[in-house]
């Protein structure tokens, strides 16, 4: 089945890359993506899909039954939002909101979705089961999967309909070998957690610090504690990454500020070291802001969990992009990724995984690619068919035989 899958999708191209380049142009932030949203359904309107949304954000879920009789249910997807950021690529079709870019490959994302749809609708008579299309905002930090769950769009308790039976998502890698497949059984992805820290003291003037209570070598302090509390008391098989990106305080090169305050991430690879990390820190900043007399407020804001993949999906993840693009085409990863995604939202509620694809340009240094959330961050639009093409492989696979 891989040779018509790609000849499909090598059909589907110039919608697949219009699709992609009308998402950019109009980039959308958070939870609710309503010109993106938009674009998909124009895009889908004369597939025989049935469509879905909530009330929380503008994400669909778009349903292709199968006209060969009741089978399993598989969902794939694709995130729609973009980031807070400036875009330098210097494409025709660059973004025109200001500040705003898709510099994640959501709008690659999106329309190798809608092509898989189009690609899987033309054969829906063939497929015995149904497929799920999941176009999800608020990726970015939003929790978008998290709050489509609750809203019912994927099935689950409450709404009349079970959840899928598999769950896949294809993230698009810049700097990653030119169309290879990339993913790992277990957690591929990192948790994250948002750190504030607030050092409160007693400011004064800068050449009389003895009548103050500096809270800046106090806040210093704290930082170099962080990273030895990491190196000491977290097994380096299990890794913790805990990183101040952002420290605030003062108003003159002569005063002693009354407070500093620090923001950073924390990223852990399994729930016992998240959940040890949040007990933990807490006491260690408030021990070294007191032993100073100072005073120390922790705030951590709960992020995106571990992105677990099920060991039997990424074996036949693996099979089928073998199967479609060849034997070198697939890389298994050694190491997990700790950057975060919110397609654990899903993985926590239903089997699968999420793989990689390398979307550098043939015969480049890939290594050397600008990395996702980078202004001049490219994709190659000659690889999204094969992502296209890819997905709707794992959907009819798995409707066919499942993983086992």
């Amino acid at each position: 089945m891989s040779q018509p899958l790609l000849a499909e999708a090598a059909a589907l191209s110039e919608n697949i890359v219009a699709l992609r380049r009308a998402i950019h142009a109009e980039p959308e932030i958070g939870l609710h993506t309503p010109k993106t949203r938009d674009k998909v359904r124009e895009a889908l309107a004369h597939l025989p899909l049935e469509w879905r949304e909530g009330p929380s954000t503008t994400g669909l879920v778009a349903t292709l039954k199968g006209g060969a009789g009741e089978g399993p249910c598989v969902l794939l997807r694709g995130d729609m939002d973009a980031l807070p950021m400036p875009e330098e690529t210097g494409l025709p079709f660059a973004s025109t909101v200001p500040g705003t870019m898709h510099a994640c490959g959501h709008d690659a994302h999106t329309a190798m979705l809608a092509g898989a749809a189009g690609i899987l609708a033309a054969r829906a008579e063939s497929l015995k089961g149904e497929v799920r299309f999941m176009f999800q905002p608020g990726e970015e930090g939003y929790h978008g999967a998290r709050f489509m769950l609750e809203d019912g769009l994927l099935g689950g308790e409450g709404t009349g309909r079970p959840l899928p039976d598999a769950a896949f998502a294809l993230h698009v890698m810049p700097n990653a070998p030119h169309g290879v497949v990339g993913g790992r059984a277990g957690p591929l992805l990192a948790a994250a957690d948002e750190l504030r820290i607030t050092v409160t003291g007693r400011g004064g003037h800068a050449s009389m610090p003895h009548d103050t209570l500096d809270p800046v070598p106090v806040a210093c302090e704290i930082v170099s504690a962080i990273q030895t509390m990491v190196a000491r008391r977290f097994s380096v098989f299990d890794p913790v990454v805990v990183s101040i990106s952002k420290i605030e305080s003062g108003t003159a090169h002569n005063v002693v500020p009354d407070s500093a305050r620090m923001v950073g991430t924390m990223r852990t690879l399994s729930a016992t070291n998240r959940a040890r990390l949040k007990e933990e820190l807490p006491l260690l900043v408030a021990g070294i802001a007191g032993a100073h007399g100072l005073t120390a407020e922790v705030t951590i804001r709960e992020g995106f969990p571990v992105t677990l993949c099920d060991a039997g999906a990424v074996d036949f993840g693996e099979q089928v992009a073998r199967t479609m693009f060849g034997a070198e085409s697939f890389l298994r990863l050694a190491d997990p990724i700790m950057g975060a995604e919110d397609f654990a939202y899903v993985l926590e509620k239903v089997p699968g995984a999420m793989f990689f694809l390398g979307v550098s340009h043939a015969g480049d240094d890939w290594r050397n690619c600008c990395g996702i959330h980078s202004t001049k961050m490219m994709v190659d639009e000659s690889v999204m068919p094969q992502g296209a093409a890819y997905l709707a492989g794992l959907a009819t696979t798995f409707l066919e035989r499942g993983w086992g």
